[in-house]
């Protein structure tokens, strides 16, 4: 049994804090259309701190990602650089096969040596081909070993529809992904390596005195966007991958086999904006944060403290926060020992009797066993609970 507690919005959730319509762009809507329809074999569109999705269609088909893969070529190696294995100024020697790679390429010579920074950057702002390879073998000792991490990475991520042959993204009927996949793999991105996510804004790079641009148009187009990367084979068509952030909110979309460089953009651009314009988040809890105390039985103490274990953000249609209605239910009767962490309910949102979201109530603080006399007198009042 479960004892279920209501809970105010403006008092003990959080302080609702006032709207100033500035101007069309973020006026509350009346009626929230359907999203718009993306010419593409498959996308996404999602929050990046609720995980809300908030558009998709074949987001779990299985489909050729091109150089989206190179999302997970970087996160390897950010992985390593992260662990102390390899270090940003470290040398690699660029081998034959690295050098012969056809395709994007940023243009090293083949047994010259490339810093592990400058290849990392021709990765992400050019999609060199060669430089993909050249930190595969350089950090696994072959392709082939890379992309068994590449892969093992995938797994402990779940991506369950992602499958990867090799580093750069050249078509292989054994290689794929899904738009939900990618939407995965870049959160994780972000989330785990802020000092080099920075690097998919970056609009230029030259290396041996040859200058490339940045291929995702939107880095121009829309100031929000900060990320990510694009992709396209013959069989692939054009995929794009984008993250956005306004006003505290960022998105993460995910648009794979569009018709053409410009269509991936515009497609890509409808999505964000429909996101900003229709739906909002905000975060509604704080992670160990006390948001309501239980009885415990049998205990050294008798009070704990619940709360939830991460932050707790919501994505909901824009401008309805008023109408948000959040409760908890908490069990009954809880006994010692209780270790923290330990689930014990959970908080609950919902807007006009449709649930939006819920997280566990966990215990804040761990509570041992009270003596011998504590939990005989506990037993008799438990006689008249």
């Amino acid at each position: 049994m479960k004892q279920k507690i209501s809970i105010l919005y403006g008092c003990t959730l959080v302080v609702l804090l006032s709207i100033v319509v500035c101007n069309s762009a973020f006026a509350i809507p009346k009626i929230i259309p359907q999203p718009p329809s993306v010419a593409a074999r498959g996308y996404i569109v999602q929050d990046f701190n609720s995980g809300y999705v908030i558009a998709e269609k074949n987001a779990d088909t299985r489909l050729e990602p091109a150089s989206l893969t190179k999302l997970m070529t970087a996160l390897v190696v950010f992985e390593k650089l992260r662990e102390g294995e390899i270090v940003l100024d470290e040398p690699v020697m660029i081998s034959e096969k690295a050098w012969r790679m056809q395709g994007s390429r940023m243009f090293v010579e083949v047994n010259k040596q490339v810093s592990i920074e400058k290849l990392l950057k021709g990765l992400i702002i050019q999609s060199g081909n060669d430089a993909s390879v050249a930190l595969a073998e350089h950090v696994a000792g072959s392709e082939e070993g890379f992309v068994t991490m590449m892969n093992g990475y995938a797994s402990e991520f779940g991506m369950e529809g992602t499958h990867f042959m090799n580093s750069t993204g050249l078509p292989d009927e054994n290689h794929y992904t899904t738009a939900r996949d990618m939407a995965k793999l870049t959160q994780k991105i972000i989330e785990r390596f802020p000092e080099y996510y920075s690097w998919y804004s970056i609009k230029e790079y030259s290396y041996g005195g040859i200058k490339q641009f940045n291929r995702n148009k939107l880095l121009w187009r829309d100031k929000s966007v900060d990320g990510l990367k694009t992709g396209h084979t013959k069989s692939a068509g054009y995929c794009l991958i984008t993250s956005a952030k306004r006003n505290g909110m960022r998105l993460i979309s995910v648009v794979i086999g569009a018709k053409s460089e410009e269509g991936r953009a515009q497609e890509s651009q409808r999505l964000l904006n429909y996101s900003f314009r229709f739906f909002e988040t905000r975060k509604l809890y704080s992670a160990n944060e006390v948001l309501t105390t239980t009885k415990v039985w049998k205990g050294e103490i008798e009070e704990l403290q619940l709360g939830v274990g991460r932050d707790f953000y919501l994505t909901f249609p824009r401008g309805r926060y008023k109408n948000l209605d959040a409760s908890m239910s908490v069990d009954n009767l809880v006994y010692a020992p209780v270790k923290r962490g330990q689930e014990l309910g959970s908080v609950n949102i919902k807007l006009n009797d449709q649930e939006l979201g819920s997280q566990p109530l966990i215990a804040l603080n761990g509570v041992e066993e009270g003596g011998f006399f504590q939990r005989m007198v506990d037993e008799v009042y438990l006689m008249f609970e």
